[in-house]
């Protein structure tokens, strides 16, 4: 065999292998975009059932009432799925979520605050906006503090993050109990409606401005998308291969904050809603491209969200709530999760 033939042989071989792996990056991307089309397409069938089944009486009342429902239900979903599914990645971790950190713990601890201090009466005269806005606040700033601690430095020790989410909530969990315990029973039964997340009662003006806030946060992540491929191998290789690290990480965590702060402030607390949603797109879609998983973790967790509702709601006959059954069947899948990480 002459040189020239080996070197012949040699590049057909290199270029079968090339032609090979581009078919198969063809399939495979031709697998995430149908894949998020069937997601796409449950949600829409989702909500379409959700708007349309049993209606009884006027369709215009139940139309404003259940495109409320159904537009803070899509609001949440999206939000929380693509912002827990960005913060994973920050964190090095696909146990922890912001809720999982001490988000949803001190949002009860403010309203028990509240109303330990100024009375029931003051809390149900102050407004859904004046609430909305206190709750957003505080969380804004908590959230910006613990994630620019957490994270300001190179490391993400998986084992410091799950304490420091442990002792926060167990902290803000005690001290709400505590201040509930000295208050009086109207008091008391005048907080266990805000104890819960409730889809039921949104009011429509801050819906829209809620929404808005979270198609800006949404915008916002997508220029961050392509860093967060290289952020998601760790400091080092993201370092080495030019990404700004720390900036990336600075601008991500404030959109998550956003993000969470406004879904939790709007309805109340869904401690396990992000990890099933997050989890369940990291298992769903088989890329590790950010773009397609922040869009598909958003679809997933509209979907989770209004067809949940739909079974509480109208097969349920609201016999419960979906925060109850997100809680329930979250916390086994993070028990699992945890076992599963222990392992490895």
């Amino acid at each position: 065999m002459t040189l020239l033939e080996s070197r012949r042989q040699r590049a057909t071989r290199v270029a079968s292998a090339a032609e090979h792996t581009s078919a198969e990056e063809r399939r495979r991307r031709t697998r995430i975009r149908v894949t998020l089309g069937v997601l796409g397409l449950l949600s829409v069938l989702a909500v379409t059932a959700y708007l349309t089944y049993d209606v009884r009486g006027s369709w215009d009342y139940a139309m404003d009432l259940r495109s409320r429902q159904v537009g803070s239900l899509i609001v949440v979903g999206a939000t929380v799925g693509a912002s827990s599914l960005v913060f994973q990645t920050i964190a090095g971790s696909r146990i922890l979520t912001p809720s999982v950190m001490g988000f949803d713990a001190l949002y009860l601890l403010v309203q028990t605050v509240i109303v330990f201090f100024f009375g029931s009466t003051t809390f149900m005269l102050m407004g859904v906006g004046p609430r909305f806005l206190i709750n957003a606040a505080v969380l804004l700033v908590f959230g910006m503090l613990l994630f620019r601690w957490l994270f300001g430095r190179s490391s993400r020790n998986l084992l410091v993050l799950v304490l420091v989410g442990i002792v926060i909530g167990s902290l803000f969990n005690s001290l709400t109990s505590l201040a509930s315990r000295v208050l009086s029973p109207n008091d008391f039964l005048t907080l266990q409606d805000v104890m819960f997340a409730s889809f039921n009662t949104v009011d429509a003006d801050l819906l829209w401005i809620v929404a808005a806030v979270s198609v800006v946060g949404m915008l916002m992540l997508v220029p961050l998308l392509r860093y967060l491929d290289v952020v998601d191998l760790g400091f080092d290789a993201a370092v080495a291969l030019g990404v700004p690290y720390h900036r990336v990480v600075t601008l991500s965590l404030g959109v998550i904050t956003l993000l969470v702060a406004v879904s939790t402030a709007l309805v109340g607390p869904m401690l396990f809603l992000g990890l099933i949603v997050a989890n369940l797109a990291r298992q769903i879609i088989p890329s590790h491209r950010h773009t397609d998983l922040v869009i598909g973790s958003a679809l997933v967790g509209v979907l989770c969200t209004v067809a949940g509702q739909f079974v509480v709601g109208h097969l349920l006959d609201n016999g419960t709530t979906l925060s109850v059954v997100v809680n329930l069947v979250g916390g086994i899948y993070f028990i699992l999760l945890l076992m599963r990480t222990v392992r490895l």
